[in-house]
């Protein structure tokens, strides 16, 4: 019974911790496009000039 005057407690102090992390992700638009990560990964265009190193030729 003990252990309950300090868990409860505890919970409640990391119940607002999680609540307090979740609105600063909506205020500073965290969720507001939620669907860029993915295109970036399936249509991942090369800039030009950044595979320069591949080709170019290996020195003798």
């Amino acid at each position: 019974m003990a252990s309950l005057y300090l868990l409860i407690p505890i919970a409640i102090v990391f119940v607002c911790i999680a609540v307090g992390i979740f609105l600063w992700a909506v205020r500073s638009e965290q969720f507001e496009d939620l669907e860029r990560q993915g295109y970036d990964i399936l249509f991942d265009e090369d800039e030009p000039g950044q595979n320069q190193a591949q080709t170019k030729k290996p020195r003798e």
